[in-house]
């Protein structure tokens, strides 16, 4: 059981306020394959960061009865100062994991990321693919009831994602997804029900295909052609677990990524108004120092 009941979920931007939702409620039925749609700005980013505690609500309730991935792959929780195996050993210890089977997840995820020494150095030394690959690695070395998918599932090489495709469709024997992606195909192969999001309401739906009329009617996938999103699934992968762990294209930017980028554009604007009010207090005391010298 995934519950919201009237949540309210906001972010500071350089515009003000910016409300996501407002008194928003929601059940998410239980043991199914959850596809999650809607437009660009609708809140699925936003509604992912919440059900897997990333991000917290600003009022309201959110309860589940299952264990949550986060966002697979989501590199922003990585401690930047942190090793590699560092990040590892905590997040083992949130998840309750010690000694052994500490020492098992370390080396399962350092084997699966093929990122060599820099395990042992610090996450601020890597590029971003590498940064990457030690997220999804982190990912998929819990076992989840569900496992929270924003539309990229893995990163590499041609073999690395072979690699991730079988972890992955391994998890997925014991496991369910719940799926943000603009792909209606890929929505159709690997979900029972749909979640359409709009204007702030959810509306779920047992038909997925009537999830899916309900989102091209709200004016979905702006910018694109359904077969242009579609044709980011890599074809003939024939599994429907392979085709999601496949998928490589990029992720639209969600509301919370949005709102700190307002919020830090934001605070630069301050720092550089501060710095030209300092450098005017300056001048005029050297001016007033001048004139009296004189």
């Amino acid at each position: 059981m995934i519950r919201l009941d009237n949540v309210t979920k906001s972010y500071l931007t350089l515009r003000g306020r910016k409300v996501v939702f407002r008194n928003f409620s929601l059940d998410i039925p239980e043991g199914r394959n959850i596809g999650l749609i809607g437009r660009n700005g609708a809140g699925k980013s936003t509604l992912m960061r919440l059900i897997s505690a990333v991000d917290m609500p600003d009022s309201g309730k959110i309860t589940t009865s299952a264990r949550l991935s986060w966002p697979v792959g989501l590199t922003g929780g990585l401690q930047k100062n942190l090793t590699g195996r560092d990040n590892v050993k905590f997040v083992c210890r949130v998840q309750g994991v010690r000694r052994a089977g500490m020492q098992e997840k370390m080396q399962f995820v350092q084997e699966f990321a093929e990122i060599g020494d820099y395990f042992d150095q610090p996450v601020s030394t890597y590029s971003s693919g590498m940064r990457a690959r030690l997220a999804f690695g982190l990912s998929m070395a819990f076992d989840f009831d569900y496992y929270l998918i924003d539309e990229v599932m893995s990163v590499g090489d041609a073999n690395f994602k072979q690699k991730s495709r079988e972890v992955f469709g391994e998890r997925l024997q014991k496991s369910k997804v719940i799926l943000v992606s603009h792909s209606m195909r890929r929505i159709r192969r690997m979900c029972d029900v749909v979640v359409h999001l709009d204007a702030g309401r959810a509306t779920v739906y047992e038909d997925v295909l009537e999830g899916i009329k309900a989102y091209q009617a709200a004016g979905g996938v702006e910018g694109l052609a359904e077969q242009d999103a579609d044709a980011q699934d890599v074809a003939g992968q024939g599994a429907a677990e392979q085709e999601m762990a496949a998928a490589s294209a990029p992720a639209p930017v969600s509301d919370a990524e949005a709102a700190e980028k307002e919020a830090a554009e934001a605070r630069a604007a301050a720092r550089a108004r501060r710095r030209k009010r300092a450098a005017r207090r300056r001048a005029r005391a050297e001016q007033l120092k001048a004139g009296g010298g004189q």
